[in-house]
Order: C-alpha cells, then structure tokens, then sequence
C-alpha cells in the first residue's frame, strides 16, 4: 500500500481490513510478539508482515526487536485523529436522534375522520339522446 497523503486517509486506510483491526482489538489487550499475532488467523507469516507494516505506516502500531522477538505496541495517538474527525459526525447524528425524539414525542392533534374519496365523474363517451326515453307500461 503506498503512503497517503495525511494521517487521516493512512489510518483509514489501514483500518479498512478485518485483519488489521483484528490485530489492534488484540493489541488494545497489551503488547505481544508478532508470533501471537499471528497465531489466529489463516494467513502466512508475510501476509501477516505486510499487515503490521501497513499498521506501522499509518502510525497505528509501533515494532521493536527485543532479542529474537519482534514485540508490537499498539499506538493510540495514531487514532486519535480519526476519533476526531468521527467524532463531529457522532454529534450530527446525536443531534439528528435528539430532533428525531422529539418529534415523536410531540402531542399530535387528533386526524380528522376520514372520508370517502369523491372521484371526479368522468365526461360520458355516450352520444347525446336525440328522442325521449322510454315510458314502461304499469303491470
């Protein structure tokens, strides 16, 4: 993955694979060696270095070799810029919700009963009489 632009689009970037917000949800438990990192999933051990540097590049994770471990720390300060930026849309919509409340709370008038819809007579296709109707003979 080529590098973003800013820190926003990298973060989201990185974010935008199930694997790699798993590692972080696992990482958010405490550091690790990467072989436990990749011990869940069904991936090789360069998928999942390919994995950790995307994570590293967008300044989301931060690896260091301790001996012959390779030890991986979760960076929060590398999402902190996208909390911030979700977090004015979290209030749109708390705001949106709140007005949304409100509404349906409001006492309603009482709806008018209803009546029969009157449909327009529509204009006869009939030619006009020309002689007068028909009188029936009494029985």
């Amino acid at each position: 993955m080529p590098p973003a632009a800013d820190p926003l689009s990298s973060a989201f970037a990185a974010l935008a694979d199930p694997t790699r917000r798993a590692i972080l949800a696992r990482l958010a438990q405490g550091h690790t060696h990467v072989g436990d990192l990749a011990q869940p999933f069904a991936i090789s051990a360069p998928a999942v270095s390919r994995h950790l540097r995307v994570l590293e590049q967008a300044g989301l994770i931060e690896r260091q070799v301790d001996a012959r471990w390779r030890i991986c720390h979760l960076r929060p300060e590398g999402l902190q810029g996208a909390h911030d930026w979700l977090a004015q849309y979290r209030r749109y919509w708390e705001a949106s919700l709140d007005r949304l409340a409100e509404l349906l709370e409001a006492p309603h008038p009482a709806p008018e009963p209803a009546q029969a819809p009157t449909r327009p007579r529509r204009p006869s296709t009939r030619a006009p009489r020309t002689h007068a109707p028909l009188k029936r003979k009494p029985r």
